[in-house]
Formats: structure tokens, C-alpha cells, sequence
């Protein structure tokens, strides 16, 4: 089942739209399973060898990186936010929800 779930974490991920943000809690609501926001960050963290995922874009309910120490201890997931035009400070990304996007609950 685990895969499984991974699979249907990154197809959410995969259409999060560039210089957009969504949050581990509202993928998991999106799948019917609201409260397995952590099993979405561990998939988060299963994507990194998966270049189609986005996982840069996936961030906590308030919009801090609680996923940068995932990309190799450096800036890289605050960089990858920055080039898509979010603005990130101290870890927090500004005007979060202007930049957050709601994934569609699938009728699973």
C-alpha cells in the first residue's frame, strides 16, 4: 500500500503549477486521508531520486521549509522557491497564501 500512496502523493505534487506552493496536510486531505500529512512528507522525502516531483514545492501549514534539510543541507530548496518567483524569508515563505494552491479532493 505504501507505494501506492507514495504514487498518489507524487500525482498531486506533479501538478502543483511553478511559483505555487501546497502543504502536506492539504495533499493529504486531497486524498481522502486527512490525517496522514506525515506519510506525505515521508513520501516527500522517498521523491528525491524522482526528478518529475516537485518536492521543492511542498512546505507545512504555516509555509516554512520544514523540508529543506531533505535537499542535501544546503539552500536548495529555498533557490528552486526563489527561481519560480516565491520569496522566502528566514525559512518562511512570504505572503504564503498567495502562493498556496489547493489540490482537488479525488473521489477515492
Amino acid at each position: 500500500m505504501e507505494d501506492n500512496f507514495f504514487e498518489r502523493v507524487y500525482r498531486i505534487v506533479r501538478q502543483i503549477p511553478e511559483g505555487k506552493v501546497t502543504s502536506y496536510g492539504a495533499i493529504a486531505k486531497a486524498l481522502g486521508t486527512a490525517r496522514s500529512a506525515r506519510m506525505v512528507g515521508w513520501a516527500m522525502n522517498a521523491s528525491h531520486n524522482t526528478e518529475d516531483v516537485p518536492a521543492h514545492r511542498v512546505v507545512n501549514r504555516i509555509g516554512m521549509l520544514s523540508g529543506k534539510h531533505h535537499f542535501g543541507g544546503t539552500n536548495l530548496m529555498q533557490q528552486l522557491l526563489e527561481n519560480e518567483g516565491i520569496e522566502v524569508v528566514n525559512n518562511q515563505i512570504v505572503d504564503f497564501e498567495k502562493h498556496f494552491w489547493q489540490p482537488e479532493v479525488s473521489g477515492q
